[in-house]
């Protein structure tokens, strides 16, 4: 038998409420929620004047930093 959205958005609520608490629960919401911005129209905003070459390279720095958006969430 499938589940409904709701059952399944109310199910993985449950589970993440279970897992990580209340308060983590919504930390972890507001984290992943999406912003009030128009993030395409920002992206192009900034990528219509920075060269492509330059954006490879940022993207490859990033990279090879080892930095990671999760890492705070993972640890």
């Amino acid at each position: 038998m499938t589940n409904t959205q709701q059952e399944v958005i109310k199910k993985r609520y449950k589970a993440l409420i279970d897992s990580l608490g209340v308060v983590d629960t919504i930390r972890f919401i507001q984290y992943f929620s999406p912003g009030q911005s128009d993030y395409t129209q920002e992206r192009h905003q900034w990528q219509d004047k920075t060269p492509l070459d330059e954006i490879l390279l940022s993207m490859k720095q990033h990279q090879d930093s080892g930095i990671n958006q999760y890492d705070e969430i993972i640890e």
